[in-house]
């Protein structure tokens, strides 16, 4: 059984075309969906540590995911 996608990837193809390509390849595509995969789930990692530190241990609210956006992140890349 194939992997479950994050995002899909007709979705991502739209996207680059609405971005400017013309044409995409089916690799950049499924490339391009695993590093949002990936930065998305750093980006909520990140967060649950802001809401956990104000006491929130299953609410992320917007101002954790714009701390990490403003203050960036502390995990090595």
């Amino acid at each position: 059984m194939g992997r479950r996608r994050g995002f899909s990837l007709y979705d991502i193809e739209q996207f680059l075309k609405e971005a400017g390509c013309e044409r995409i390849n089916e690799g950049a595509v499924v490339t391009l969906e695993k590093e949002m995969e990936d930065t998305v789930k750093e980006l909520v990692e990140e967060a649950e540590i802001y809401a956990n530190y104000a006491g929130r241990r299953k609410l992320i609210k917007r101002s954790d995911i714009e701390l990490v956006k403003t203050r960036g992140s502390s995990r090595p890349h």
